[in-house]
């Protein structure tokens, strides 16, 4: 393991508030290497992060972190991450920036019992160890209190890296001795039940309940090069790993994009409404088709693009909606509709997760009636499941994902979670075989 003479120090937990943690960023090009290099045998924080479109971040070692719970988390970290960024200096191209790579919890009252030890209400870290692959190439980056430091973690992860084997194999699955579920059939049926009278009463237009499922591996799960084989058979879906020092590792392969923001360019979509794919293209597009008439599928789609809307709103000088369209993924599809905002003045990406979060997707209409229904009925603590998962820079731009498709392992055990939208119509059998369809991702991948 890595350490040096300020290895041991968590510079944004020591800081007195308010006082600035002057990091100093190095960098230098590589040649294409294995990320395993960095995630493998680390008892350190480990970061890793991937966008559909190509940019790769792994990143491990705590240079500087964030934290904070409530309901100012959002304005918290956003303030924390300012005053350490403030006083950034690097020295290298914009892709290779130090970034800070973290999340938040879904309920803003989060606490962090297992199988969430570690995870606080939100939580980011600006690693010292950043490889970061682009279309600008493949580059290091080394970060410090010092420049001296810096420069010295660089050359010593340069050779490491650059005398590490470019490929690794994706291992092998841990295979699974047993799974068990928090909410029964019986008690999903209630839970339904319970949200449609809420509906009928006028209380909901809709909410998202989920399930987790505890599963029981029969060996150890190589959760980065599980991510690997999730990138082979979902390669337009996000990837994360998140892996505090003490804990699990929380990580998934989600489809949604909760928001991308460059400058004032603002872009993210609607995703809503899910069938199966079929054997053959002739049935694929029979299920999209069925979808796409379906009331009960456009009516919970609908609600999620008029949320956006609504909420994106006070931050939007243009704001423009795209036809829907058709998110194909390995074994479901679902409907999709792009959205894409020009901002009005200089925004934080957070003030624009925090807006955003939850979406109707995973929490409901309207946003307070939903999460207390949520907390009245689901039999599980949901962490940071269906949370925004993502990085932001010293620029306050950032892209973040919907934390859904996703589980933590710890101790032998992978826990996932998957959810299902209910609305005026939805009955509990089709929304449970719904939800057992979203275990798949990854549960294929553990058996």
């Amino acid at each position: 393991m890595e350490r040096s003479s300020g290895d041991g120090r968590l510079a944004g937990e020591t800081e007195p508030v308010g006082e600035t943690v002057d990091l100093v960023g190095r960098s230098r090009e590589l040649e294409d290497v294995s990320f395993s290099a960095i995630l493998d045998g680390s008892a350190e924080s480990r970061v890793q992060w991937a966008t559909p479109d190509g940019l790769e971040l792994v990143g491990r070692g705590v240079a500087a972190r964030f934290s904070a719970g409530g309901t100012e988390r959002f304005d918290r970290i956003r303030s924390q991450a300012a005053r350490t960024f403030d006083g950034l200096e690097h020295d290298g191209p914009p892709s290779a920036r130090p970034r800070a790579v973290g999340g938040f919890s879904f309920h803003d009252g989060h606490g962090s019992t297992p199988p969430w030890t570690g995870f606080d209400a939100a939580s980011f870290v600006v690693p010292q160890v950043l490889v970061t692959r682009s279309d600008d190439g493949t580059w290091l980056t080394a970060v410090g209190n010092r420049a001296d430091e810096a420069a010295d973690r660089l050359e010593r992860w340069h050779e490491r890296l650059t005398a590490a084997p470019a490929m690794r194999p994706s291992g092998s699955t841990p295979g699974v001795t047993d799974t068990r579920r928090t909410t029964s059939p019986a008690e999903w049926t209630a839970q339904v039940e319970t949200a449609l009278e809420r509906i009928a009463n006028g209380e909901l237009t809709k909410v998202v309940l989920a399930q987790a499922l505890s599963v029981e591996l029969e060996g150890v799960v190589d959760v980065p090069a599980l991510l690997e084989r999730l990138r082979r058979q979902y390669p337009n879906c996000y990837r994360f790993l998140v892996d505090h020092e003490t804990g699990g590792t929380f990580f998934g392969a989600p489809p949604e994009r909760l928001v991308s923001k460059r400058g004032p360019r603002l872009e993210t979509e609607a995703l809503a409404g899910s069938v199966p794919r079929g054997e053959t293209p002739a049935e694929d597009e029979e299920y999209v088709e069925r979808m796409r008439a379906n009331a009960k599928f456009q009516h919970e789609h609908g609600l999620v693009v008029d949320a956006i809307r609504e909420q994106l709103g006070p931050f939007a000088r243009e704001l423009v909606i795209s036809e829907q369209t058709i998110r194909r993924l390995a074994t479901i599809q679902h409907l999709q509709t792009p959205i894409e905002a020009t901002l009005e003045g200089d925004r934080h990406v957070l003030e624009l997760v925090e807006a955003l979060h939850p979406t109707p997707a995973v929490g409901g209409v309207p946003p307070g009636a939903a999460w207390e229904t949520i907390r009245d009925t689901e039999t599980f603590d949901r962490g940071w499941y269906a949370a925004p998962i993502g990085w932001f820079d010293a620029a306050g731009d950032g892209e973040f994902a919907v934390a859904i498709r996703s589980g933590i392992a710890a101790d032998g055990t992978v826990t996932l979670f998957a959810g299902n939208g209910i609305v005026a119509d939805s009955d509990p059998d089709d929304e449970w075989d719904e939800v057992q369809l979203k275990y798949r991702p990854i549960l294929d991948e553990l058996r």
